[in-house]
């Protein structure tokens, strides 16, 4: 009966996502078409290899909205996935050669490099933007200056990330109830990684800027590379050298710093826009101001929600070993899963940021429309394959046939994954607002999942267990969800009455 169900799920869900493309899509079918083979044909927008200055660039200005986004966002899903395999495969390896409680380690040490290494990337993630709109206003000079104070500000966070995790990295371990058992090495495993989080800065710092510029697929080229080295070198370091957990975190390390190198050689040599001269850095009050504050306005945004995801790892933590690791296999799961909404995220970023300091509010307001189709295409696409896979997958990803893993891995997957639209609400509408200049909205909506994280800590994971767990962020989803949308389309910029008949 259950097979049954399933089959007939996933025909009513085909079908639905069928209609709603050709109702949404038909009457532009031959101009998409068209303009997805225009992109490689015209001279204004093809793929060039060889010219110094650019490089493969998608033009984002210009042309039909869906089709940009489109293809923005292809190569960032692949760089997603390449990226989450640096942590996936450092998973697989320690599940199956270290054991269940080495996995735990990881799942352990997961809330905490997101808290440290999540703050360094949001605000590179922040400063990027002002590079996006500067390339939007055709402004090369502000470009360069902005590079520059984004290079200033990411290499002091750097150090001071290096610096407080070298003294107060375990006991905030402890703090988060950190089982003994795990406690070393998930302490090995998390000091590696904060030690050069400069390199990660660096590499998601470049990445970020030849995505400003339009060039989303050299950072894809770069990534595969570090990750066909990082899987090397893993399999070397954890199984030749026995360095246990220290040594998938030093071949993780080690992967991006090649990665750093491909991009830092390709920007010198083709995206030339991009390099700072020297009267760049010379300090400037008022673009320092503006870039820190957004900046560090998604750093904050950022690090909330990861002490949020502290918090709750915190309740976990107490639930039992297997337990969390059902837990951690589950969310590696969803981190690959949720790469198409990721990709869509980071094209919407540079789409609006492009098009707001170049004051196409139209193309905005209809890239956001395009956007909120995707996602619930996707989502009901992976919320099928959840039904019938999910169980295979955590198995397969965890190395472990214990019921206990395996039953919540599974139940935590096919309950969250209809949510996978509202969650794409979430991130698209904030990554939009952040990118029209809002700071304090988006930052409050992540105040309200840290807060919303701290109630189930304290009410209802103790009564109610791992299923608290599993509901946890879905409900907080659905409240953040209707604040974003509510700040966007009221926004004056977005609102204005001149546009409303024209979206």
């Amino acid at each position: 009966m259950l097979n049954l169900c399933k089959k007939i799920f996933i025909f009513c869900t085909f079908s639905f996502i069928l209609e709603k493309i050709h109702r949404a899509f038909s009457s532009h079918a031959w101009q998409l078409k068209y303009e997805f083979f225009e992109y490689f044909k015209r001279n204004d927008l093809h793929m060039n290899f060889t010219s110094a200055r650019k490089g493969p660039q998608i033009d984002l200005l210009n042309g039909n909205i869906f089709a940009s986004m489109i293809i923005f966002s292809i190569p960032i899903l692949f760089s997603n996935l390449f990226q989450e395999l640096y942590n996936t495969v450092d998973t697989i390896i320690i599940g199956h050669a270290l054991g269940e409680n080495a996995l735990a380690a990881a799942g352990a040490a997961a809330p905490v490099y997101e808290l440290l290494i999540g703050f360094a990337l949001g605000i590179g993630n922040g400063l990027s933007l002002m590079t996006s709109r500067s390339y939007g206003l055709k402004d090369m000079e502000l470009l360069k200056r902005s590079v520059a104070v984004s290079i200033t500000i990411g290499t002091g966070i750097s150090l001071v990330i290096a610096v407080l995790t070298r003294f107060y990295l375990r006991p905030f371990l402890i703090l988060l109830h950190t089982p003994a058992s795990i406690l070393q090495d998930t302490y090995e495993y998390i000091s590696v990684i904060t030690l050069f989080a400069g390199i990660m800065f660096a590499y998601n710092l470049c990445a970020g800027l030849l995505r400003a510029i339009g060039n989303s697929l050299m950072p894809l080229v770069f990534l595969f590379l570090s990750s066909v080295l990082n899987i090397v070198l893993d399999l070397f370091c954890i199984l030749e050298l026995g360095m246990g957990m220290k040594g998938a975190a030093v071949a993780t390390v080690a992967s991006q710093t090649v990665s750093v190198l491909l991009c830092l050689i390709y920007i010198f040599r083709y995206a030339r826009i991009l390099i700072p001269e020297k009267k760049h850095f010379r300090y400037d009050r008022h673009l320092y101001g503006e870039m820190a504050a957004q900046g560090f306005s998604m750093g904050f945004m950022s690090s909330i929600v990861s002490a949020g995801t502290a918090i709750l790892q915190a309740g976990i933590n107490d639930l039992g070993a297997l337990i969390i690791a059902g837990h951690t296999t589950a969310r590696k799961l969803m981190q690959f899963e949720i790469m198409p909404f990721s990709a869509m995220i980071t094209s919407v970023s540079t789409f609006v940021s492009q098009n707001y300091g170049a004051d196409q509010v139209l193309r905005i307001r209809k890239a956001m429309k395009y956007a909120y189709i995707y996602n619930a295409v996707i989502t009901l696409i992976l919320t099928g394959a959840n039904l019938l896979f999910a169980s295979s997958l955590v198995q397969l990803l965890s190395g472990s046939a214990e019921s206990t893993l395996v039953q919540n891995g599974t139940l935590y997957l096919q309950v969250v994954a209809p949510f996978y639209f509202i969650l794409g609400l979430v991130t698209n509408t904030r990554s939009a607002l952040q990118s029209i200049g809002s700071t304090i909205l988006p930052l409050f909506s992540s105040i309200v999942e840290l807060i919303g994280k701290i109630i189930f800590v304290i009410l209802f994971i103790p009564r109610f267990q791992y299923q608290a767990v599993i509901w946890c962020e879905p409900v907080i989803w659905c409240f953040m969800a209707l604040e974003l949308m509510w700040a966007f389309w009221r926004n004056p910029y977005i609102s204005d009455v001149q546009t409303k008949n024209n979206f």
